[in-house]
């Protein structure tokens, strides 16, 4: 896991940096513009020779950051147009050091390594003149790239008059021209306009195809609506110990490939591996409304890597369920309400079944309209003898949420926003990390909140966002489907270790990342709008596959 700092934590890792491991700022600044410029190259097939930059720069570091990636882009034959706003002699520090060496360049030709091209030019812009720049950038076609290193980290206001102005014509062009058409719009650190700690809007805003930031991602960079600014996130290490990051009191993580590639480590199948050892699961889940809803869930358990998978379901949909489910799936029918769903009787025959499994799983299709099936489902969460992963009516059964999960027994609850809000008994969540970090530390569960940029929090505090998935995993199934994958996984981490809240989060995070990851391979395949959750489902091969490569 990534750890997401933010503006401040940056700055002190870069004041540590300095101060504890004797690394100046100017060298931070320009391993900062070299790993930009080599991220820029690989972006362009390999070389920069030739291509037009135009770069627009700030007065700040950010700018500073500009000038010295100008200067080395220029070095490697690029032609540069940089714009600074502002003078040089209003600039400060690492920065203006770096924007006199360009105009020294700049006005000293005879110092130039090669025949391509460098133009500086340093003042406030009237609108007329920053949409001239715009229009030929864009409509013109006049350069390749658009480097964007106006502000950095540190802003914290909306932009104002001409560089708003800037932001918006630059946003209409990027939205009206094709992606052929277009030149490649990079961000340096965070696209300006945006506030590094915040995920919400403050104002209009650069739109780049690829952002660039240094040593670990900002909130802005990772999580909506703020994130959709971002294009393509690269993260680049510059030389600050990752002590320093790791000291860092931040929370807040991304998930990554390695943590997937650590769980597939963990639980690869061994030559002595038989059906037990790679874990048994149980799905309680469907009624008489919607048994498609267990058969989903069930598949998807077992097409994720459980070694046995057995699903519950309400007596008179048993036939239609093991009709529908994979062969390797045993179904189980157990006392019903008139309406077809499952009974407060059913309670105490399920949780004797449900002992003889690694984990469990409950609530998809269960319909939470009778007090019936709400009785059983309470009965079933509070008196388990298993790790349990609660969904859909599941969750709805309990609302407003009033149990706690334990170490040695853990919850894993996965409500999407409207069943979330009907847990806490709230309309509106305005801060979603905050939000599930309070619900997960208050109930000691590991809570996955589904929507775009689903994320994962623990009772110790830790919040894991998902970078992974895509909308067309809005179809109905996906959720059901998710809920089979994340119960196969957890199935086989307990069929190895003891369950505990920390393995379980591992766990979650793991099966998040990559049933996303299939979600993604599907909608490659298939697009967002036809993709089905019977896609995601057969999709998984291929994104393990694509990790463990």
């Amino acid at each position: 896991m990534q750890k997401v700092l933010s503006a401040t934590e940056m700055r002190e890792v870069d004041r540590r940096t300095t101060e504890k491991y004797g690394i100046p700022s100017i060298l931070l600044m320009e391993n900062a513009a070299h790993a930009a410029a080599r991220v820029i190259t690989e972006k362009l097939g390999g070389s920069v020779a030739g291509k037009s930059f135009l770069i627009l720069c700030g007065k700040g570091n950010n700018g500073g950051d500009g000038a010295a990636l100008a200067r080395i882009l220029w070095t490697l034959g690029a032609d540069c147009f940089v714009y600074l706003f502002g003078k040089v002699e209003e600039t400060k520090g690492e920065a203006r050091v770096n924007f006199e060496i360009l105009e020294k360049y700049w006005k000293e030709p005879e110092t130039g390594l090669n025949n391509s091209v460098l133009v500086f030019e340093q003042y406030e812009p009237t609108e007329e003149q920053i949409s001239k720049i715009i229009y030929f950038a864009y409509l013109r076609r006049e350069r390749d790239v658009i480097v964007d290193a106006l502000f950095g980290t540190g802003l914290d206001k909306s932009l104002q008059g001409k560089i708003e102005n800037l932001a918006l014509c630059q946003h209409n062009h990027q939205k009206d021209l094709a992606f052929a058409q277009k030149p490649l719009a990079v961000s340096i650190d965070i696209p300006s306009g945006l506030n590094a700690d915040l995920s919400d809007l403050i104002g209009e805003n650069i739109q780049a195809d690829l952002t660039i930031t240094f040593i670990a991602p900002k909130l802005a960079n990772v999580f909506p609506p703020a994130s959709n600014s971002n294009g393509e996130l690269v993260v680049a290490d510059i030389g600050s110990p990752q002590e320093l990051i790791d000291n860092s009191p931040s929370q807040t993580f991304v998930a990554e490939k390695q943590d997937a590639q650590n769980w597939l480590n963990k639980t690869r199948v061994k030559p002595d591996s038989y059906k037990k050892t790679r874990g048994t699961a149980l799905i309680i889940a469907g009624s008489k409304s919607y048994s498609g809803a267990a058969c989903l869930t069930a598949n998807a358990c077992f097409a994720a890597g459980a070694g046995m998978v057995s699903v519950a379901v309400p007596k008179s949909v048993q036939e239609i369920v093991a009709a529908k489910v994979l062969d390797e799936v045993i179904t189980r029918g157990f006392s019903e309400t008139k309406n077809g769903a499952f009974a407060k009787s059913a309670a105490k025959d399920i949780l004797e079944l449900s002992e003889k499994f690694d984990v469990a799983a409950i609530g998809c299709g269960l319909t939470s309209g009778e007090e019936s099936t709400r009785k059983f489902v309470r009965e079933v969460v509070e008196k388990r003898q298993t790790p349990l992963v609660i969904d859909a009516d599941g969750l709805n059964a309990l609302a407003p949420f009033d149990l706690k999960g334990s170490d040695k027994l853990p919850l894993v609850l996965t409500p999407h926003i409207g069943e979330f809000q009907r847990l806490i008994g709230k309309n509106k969540i305005t801060d979603r990390i905050k939000t599930a970090r309070e619900f997960a530390k208050k109930h000691n569960v590991i809570l996955l909140l589904k929507g775009e940029r689903s994320l994962v929090a623990a009772p110790d505090g830790r919040v894991v966002i998902n970078p992974t998935g895509n909308a067309g995993i809005s179809r109905a199934g996906a959720g059901d489907t998710l809920t089979g994958i994340i119960t196969s996984f957890l199935a086989q981490t307990f069929a190895l270790e003891k369950p505990n809240l920390e393995n379980t989060l591992e766990t979650v995070v793991a099966a998040l990342y990559i049933s996303s990851l299939a979600g993604n391979i599907a909608a490659e395949k298939f697009g967002q709008r036809l993709m089905t959750a019977t896609d995601i489902r057969e999709c998984l091969g291929e994104a393990i596959k694509a990790i463990t490569n």
